[in-house]
């Protein structure tokens, strides 16, 4: 659809979500998407879809026993925000990395 319309809006996020969808069955191409999905959202600047994103992944990285890496993808992510860290995405990658301190 997203190549249908042109409406790349939510591209990382969908990207995101397939992702979430092959955790436990298929990790590569769960960290494939992912991955794609940072990509999409940091070439779009949509700092928001960027943290759900790294979340994903440092969330399956630190599963992987991956912890310093996921604490280096998610830190600088996390730390561009100035507001706003009452919302659930903020609050779950604050709890992910002092999981991964």
């Amino acid at each position: 659809m997203v190549e249908r319309t042109g409406i790349r809006y939510h591209e990382a996020e969908l990207h995101r979500l397939l992702g979430e969808l092959f955790l436990g069955r298929a990790e590569e191409r769960a960290d494939a998407c992912f991955r794609r999905a940072l990509k999409i959202a940091r070439q779009q600047h949509a700092k928001s879809w960027e943290l759900r994103a790294a979340v994903s992944l440092a969330r399956l990285w630190k599963s992987q026993g991956r912890r310093g890496e996921a604490r280096e993808l998610l830190a600088p992510v996390y730390g561009w925000f100035t507001e706003g860290f009452g919302t659930a995405d903020l609050k779950n990658a604050k709890d992910l990395l002092d999981e991964l301190a």
